[in-house]
């Protein structure tokens, strides 16, 4: 072996470890694209005006009554994975199993939109659970797709579904609404509260208001800083679904500040950042 050749075969070696990331890179900014991108599951247009059917999500909130806590500190609520009893989980796994079995073309729209987020956020628990103690959601599935999102995780009418699935080809496209993204949860820190309160038809607009105002309030969505303001990563993220410019998410934001925000966003005149923790809301780290 030649002295060139030596020095060639660990500069191949490179060259190709190096077109392997950015292989992984690329498709992974793919999936990011293709998630973020809303595209309605014409499947789950359907629905019935004038049902008076409703779900029964008392299991789904017997979890939450008994695992979510509200912390004090640092005002985000927590969910205690790691105490989950047997049974609360195989009730969760039942919880989730009797949602499947509903056809939510038999809905009204509110129901369905309740049917949805509530399916989006116990699989999304469950997932965690299962795959506990890990430090943030991205650490579950492939290395690809950093998460899983993309991993098939129900059967709805028929059809196999994806958490990318849920929100970006049913929630966000066909019901058009700008606050499930403070309804939907990914187990982070940086993400909107998980809330206390499982959606109900009866109770969706006084939810998704509470959850709008608590995430704005809190620094994890808006935080002033001199003159630096730091938004949640969602408004970059989702800025279409909030008018598609910095000033119309402004304007959003606007809306659901407290006075204290709504003063220092009068004044502000600085640059705008972008920011999210993928940490896991698991109240084992605040004990």
């Amino acid at each position: 072996m030649t002295m060139t050749n030596f020095l060639r075969k660990p500069y191949i070696a490179l060259l190709l470890i190096g077109k392997v990331f950015a292989i992984v890179a690329a498709v992974h900014v793919y999936h990011l694209w293709q998630a973020r991108t809303a595209h309605a599951n014409p499947a789950f247009e359907q629905h019935a005006q004038d049902s008076e059917a409703q779900v029964d999500h008392s299991d789904w909130q017997e979890v939450l009554d008994n695992y979510l806590v509200k912390s004090e500190k640092s005002g985000h609520t927590l969910f205690k994975y790691g105490d989950v009893s047997d049974d609360h989980k195989a009730q969760l796994e039942d919880y989730i199993d009797d949602l499947q079995d509903i056809s939510p073309k038999t809905l009204n729209r509110d129901e369905q939109f309740a049917y949805w987020v509530n399916l989006y956020n116990a699989v999304t628990v469950n997932l965690i659970i299962d795959s506990y103690p890990v430090q943030s959601i991205k650490e579950i599935g492939s290395v690809i797709n950093l998460g899983p999102w993309d991993d098939v995780v129900v059967e709805v009418d028929g059809q196999e579904m994806t958490l990318n699935n849920i929100e970006h080809g049913v929630l966000r496209p066909i019901f058009g609404e700008n606050r499930v993204h403070y309804a939907v949860n990914c187990a982070s820190l940086g993400c909107p509260n998980l809330q206390p309160q499982a959606l109900t038809a009866d109770n969706l607009e006084e939810q998704l208001e509470i959850a709008a105002e608590d995430f704005i309030n809190h620094s994890k969505g808006v935080n002033l800083q001199g003159d630096e303001m730091t938004l949640s990563s969602i408004y970059d993220w989702f800025g279409s679904d909030f008018g598609g410019s910095q000033e119309t998410v402004l304007e959003h934001i606007y809306n659901y500040a407290s006075p204290e925000l709504e003063a220092k966003l009068d004044a502000f005149e600085g640059k705008i950042k972008y920011d999210y923790n993928w940490q896991l809301n698991d109240a084992a780290n605040e004990e």
